[in-house]
């Protein structure tokens, strides 16, 4: 179990979150980022007092150090205000919940530093997945999974030889749209795809989750973090949200990781690992499920999941330019300028249209990155 956590992206959902499983747990919070809700993060910053905290926008940052200047937080700003936060001597543990290629650095410096990574910013392994794996074995850095899918599976695996898993059962709600066809879509609104049917999330994640590419982005993540291929891997769809993913072993036994769907669930183990405490959430109720249905995803009907599992197979810069690009167009999307089916036209456009790396390296991954950023932004 972990003493004290740094928080990068503690305005968002994943960092509220992780802030109040620190209270629980009786954590240190030494340093906290945010992009630019200074209010929000001026409040954390009062309440836990952490001994640094950085704002990514320049102009906030200044703004925040206005704000605290009665207190003894020191302020940063920019990527070397998160880098600084990532490997901040104070902190055993950093939980990665900022969002998009922004979180891919700070990660990579807190691994050379050996702190233990609570993983739940999906890009870094996305985007750049075997060189954030092998830095982590070179370096003995500890990565636990903040995504409930993947801290299912990371549960599953516990206590297993590597020889004997089979299959990842990767588990997905289908989101609110589940069974339509994407003529059926075309004048979704924002707040009809943010409004998930099981999960309390962000917006971001919630438009994706709808769009079905969480799960393409899941997909690719649950390949480097458990060293698979896409063959491995089956989409389950799984319309409860109950069961948070499964594993089937050589014998054919499938092992199920089950609990109420709230992410504070699997940020609070990955705080604690290995160890469990009691928790200050819900416990499942046997008694009051009705069903657990399962079906496979229609592939046609969610052309967003199909596009990242074509980019997983075909690896490279294929990923990292899907996932930036689908990044813009949700946010277009949700500021009204892009219609709800253009998101996916938008990410499958800029695989197409940004040149493909093979074998990248970190300079090449990022340049692609803004590349596809770029993309969307003129052409959509």
């Amino acid at each position: 179990m972990v003493n004290a956590i740094s928080v990068l992206g503690s305005t968002g959902s994943i960092g509220r979150q992780t802030l109040g499983a620190a209270e629980h747990l009786g954590l240190r919070v030494a340093a906290l980022t945010a992009q630019r809700k200074i209010d929000l993060l001026e409040e954390q910053a009062r309440k836990f007092r952490p001994a640094f905290a950085a704002v990514y926008d320049e102009q906030a940052a200044k703004a925040f150090k206005v704000a605290v200047a009665d207190t003894d937080i020191r302020v940063g700003s920019g990527i070397e205000g998160l880098m600084e936060a990532a490997t901040f001597s104070e902190s055993d543990c950093v939980v990665t919940a900022v969002s998009g290629a922004i979180g891919l650095k700070p990660t990579l410096a807190a691994i050379d530093e050996k702190k233990r990574i609570a993983l739940a910013n999906k890009e870094t392994l996305v985007c750049a997945g075997e060189i954030v794996m092998k830095r982590a074995k070179d370096k003995g850095a500890e990565i636990v999974p903040v995504d409930s899918e993947h801290s299912a599976i990371f549960q599953c695996l516990m206590g297993r030889k590597p020889g004997e898993l089979h299959k990842i059962l990767l588990t997905g709600s289908g989101g609110p749209f589940r069974g339509k066809a994407r003529a059926e879509l075309e004048n979704v609104t924002p707040e009809q795809a943010v409004a998930h049917p099981n999960w309390s999330m962000g917006a971001k994640i919630s438009v994706d989750s709808a769009t079905m590419m969480n799960k393409g982005l899941e997909f690719i993540e649950a390949m480097h973090l458990f060293s698979v291929t896409p063959d491995d891997i089956t989409v389950v769809v799984h319309p409860q949200s109950v069961i948070h993913s499964m594993v089937e072993l050589c014998d054919g036994t499938v092992i199920a990781q089950l609990g109420v769907p709230d992410m504070g669930l699997p940020i609070q183990l990955a705080l604690t690992y290995p160890e469990r405490c009691p928790s200050m959430f819900e416990h499942l109720d046997f008694y009051k499920l009705r069903d657990l249905t399962f079906e496979a995803p229609d592939y046609e009907k969610t052309p967003c999941l199909r596009l990242a599992m074509d980019c997983a197979r075909k690896g490279g810069t294929a990923a990292c330019v899907m996932s930036a690009a689908n990044e813009v167009a949700v946010h277009k999307f949700l500021r009204k300028e892009l219609g709800y089916n253009r998101i996916y036209d938008a990410a499958a456009g800029a695989v197409e249209a940004i040149p493909f790396t093979a074998h990248p390296d970190l300079d090449t991954i990022l340049a692609a990155d803004e590349a596809a950023r770029a993309y969307v932004r003129e052409k959509y």
